[in-house]
């Protein structure tokens, strides 16, 4: 096995899915499957079994996952030990302050494995080079390249009745005291249905509903990395498919920095077929929009 193996074994156990591990390794799926299969004929087990939506890690799996992150580690400590210092290009990433928290570490990731970048984060409402924002807080003078999307799915205490369901639909939640946020998405969960909804609070951010959520407020419909991340909530799937774009956004008029211009490049470069045959940089939204 060699170290690159181990780093795509890691992504898939992070992502659950060969195709994100791919876009997350900027590689092509076929890569990722075959190093997965090399591991196992060398482990002798199997690491993941296939379904529908992904994957999932095995026992043998779970056991290996850390040990390989423990190597993975060491050979990027030791890749910099020697590393003669060198002039640092400053760049300033703003962050939206709810996102799917693995898939922000293993995007920020080749940023801060360069030695010849100072990385900065900041909130996305502050100056910055970039920004990893959903599509629909995107500006006029911005262009956006898509990253992923975070389906909606709704937040409840776990003491809640409609934790018995396994999908909610929008009459399910007539009268219940509900976490309201001013998002688009969220609205076209309830459509026509939004004037009857019952608010027990307006939070101004996500990570304030899913605490309105964990405190027995009411219930929220949130992204489902959001939610998920929280173990004082339970989450449910909604009937309604909505979903927020997630990607980086940067000003069309300015030029980028080398690093992040690197950055954006790999981002847009086509990649190997998925399972359905097609493309993956070939989908519309991993093309630059305004």
């Amino acid at each position: 096995m060699d170290i690159r193996e181990l780093r795509y074994f890691a992504a898939v156990y992070r992502e659950r899915n060969l195709t994100a591990a791919a876009r997350a390794c900027f590689v092509s799926q076929p890569s990722i499957s075959t190093a997965i299969t090399s591991l196992e004929a060398e482990l002798g087990t199997t690491l993941f079994i296939r379904h529908k939506k992904g994957v999932a890690p095995t026992a043998s799996a779970e056991q290996f996952h850390t040990l390989a992150r423990r190597i993975i580690d060491e050979a990027d400590a030791a890749r910099s030990l020697f590393r003669k210092p060198s002039t640092k290009t400053n760049v300033t990433l703003g962050l939206m302050r709810t996102l799917d928290v693995p898939r922000t570490i293993a995007l920020l990731k080749p940023l801060t494995a360069r030695s010849d970048v100072a990385l900065r984060l900041v909130g996305s409402d502050e100056p910055a080079d970039a920004r990893i924002i959903s599509k629909s807080m995107l500006r006029k003078d911005e262009q956006f390249v898509a990253l992923w999307s975070d389906r909606y799915v709704a937040a409840l205490p776990p003491s809640h009745p409609l934790t018995l369901k396994d999908k909610l639909r929008t009459a399910d939640l007539a009268g219940v005291p509900l976490i309201d946020r001013c998002h688009c998405e969220q609205s076209a969960f309830f459509g026509r249905a939004a004037q009857r909804r019952q608010t027990a609070a307006i939070a101004q951010s996500e990570d304030w509903a899913i605490a309105l959520v964990a405190a027995g407020v009411g219930v929220a419909i949130l992204p489902e990395g959001v939610a998920r991340g929280n173990p004082d909530v339970a989450v449910r799937e909604i009937e309604v498919k909505v979903t927020r774009e997630v990607g980086l956004a940067y000003l069309a008029s300015a030029p980028l920095a080398d690093p992040l211009k690197d950055f954006v490049g790999k981002l847009q470069k086509p990649r190997g077929p998925d399972r359905t045959g097609r493309r993956a940089g070939a989908r519309k939204t991993l093309s630059p929009s305004r």
